[in-house]
């Protein structure tokens, strides 16, 4: 190594020492997503209430790590828990599998899974991991490890990003927005 490449590399560490950080204080400030970031999936529903997903398994045959199980159920026609003749009875994503890929988001006639914006899931359980059809509702606010802590401290679920707008196909999901409206 010659003097001057030693007085570049040094002149360029002396420079980035005295200059303002680029960090983002996480998690007192929240994180700035792209619209398009994948994060932890929501199962969506129909304006009138119905879940959208029909229990197809298109999901699960297209997600390359089998993180997906999805157990379908005949629908009852008195009391309906989506459009279609059949509804997912059991629908669980193991998150320690999934690659957020977003095919299963491709793969749904329906559009019924979405991924959303949440990316704050890590836990200590293996169950606790696995995110049944309870957990990724839309009206669902924040991950598991979100929700244990704001029930534990008595506060609500702090999340810790904000979007520009949210997506049109994550319909009825309440993200925080950079102008503040959710």
């Amino acid at each position: 190594m010659t003097l001057k490449a030693l007085a570049q590399s040094l002149g360029i560490t002396l420079k980035y020492l005295f200059s303002k950080p680029v960090t983002v204080p996480y998690p007192d400030a929240p994180v700035a997503l792209k619209p398009r970031f994948h994060g932890r999936h929501v199962l969506t529903r129909h304006p009138n209430g119905l879940e959208k997903c029909i229990g197809c398994s298109l999901c699960a045959a297209a997600c390359p790590a089998y993180a997906i199980y999805v157990e379908p159920a005949e629908n009852d026609p008195e009391n309906p828990v989506s459009a279609g003749e059949r509804y997912a009875k059991v629908y669980e994503i193991n998150m320690l599998r999934c690659i957020f890929c977003g095919l299963c988001e491709e793969a749904c006639p329906t559009g019924a899974i979405v991924l959303g914006y949440d990316f704050e899931m890590a836990d200590y359980q293996y169950s606790d991991l696995i995110y049944g059809k309870e957990d990724m509702l839309v009206d669902v606010m924040g991950t598991k490890p979100q929700r244990r802590e704001a029930k534990m401290t008595g506060k609500p679920v702090k999340v810790g990003y904000v979007v520009p707008y949210v997506r049109p196909e994550l319909e009825g999901f309440r993200a925080p927005t950079e102008g503040g409206k959710k």
